[in-house]
């Protein structure tokens, strides 16, 4: 299985069955984490973590506090896509890590990214 990252700056393919997403929340400033699995499904979100609360980002209430980070399973169903602000006015862009790497995305003001398994 494979995952495309279609943005300004042109086509981002990894042949993967997982990755993560990181990013620092605009207005708290706090980091946020998400696992996602690549299924016959769609994306599944396996876990979240952030640490911290605020602003809307309230930890649901069966997160475990674990090194400082709130850890929790987001109950949402599979996704054929994930799109991703790129605004360019917050304090950072998308960090999509995969394979032991990590790619920065949205970075400055452009289309939306849309994240989509390969066809």
């Amino acid at each position: 299985m494979a995952l495309c990252a279609l943005s300004a700056a042109g086509m981002l393919r990894i042949a993967t069955t997982s990755f993560m997403l990181q990013w620092t929340h605009s207005v708290e400033k706090i980091p946020w984490q998400e696992d996602w699995q690549i299924t016959p499904a769609g994306f599944v979100l396996t876990e979240a973590r952030i640490q911290g609360s605020g602003a809307g980002m309230e930890p649901p209430e069966d997160a475990i506090l674990r090194d400082g980070w709130y850890h929790y399973v987001p109950k949402i169903p599979p996704r054929e896509e994930i799109v991703l602000a790129a605004s360019g006015e917050t304090v950072s862009g998308w960090k999509l890590c995969a394979n032991g790497q990590c790619h920065e995305l949205g970075i400055t003001a452009e289309q939306p990214i849309k994240i989509s398994q390969c066809k």
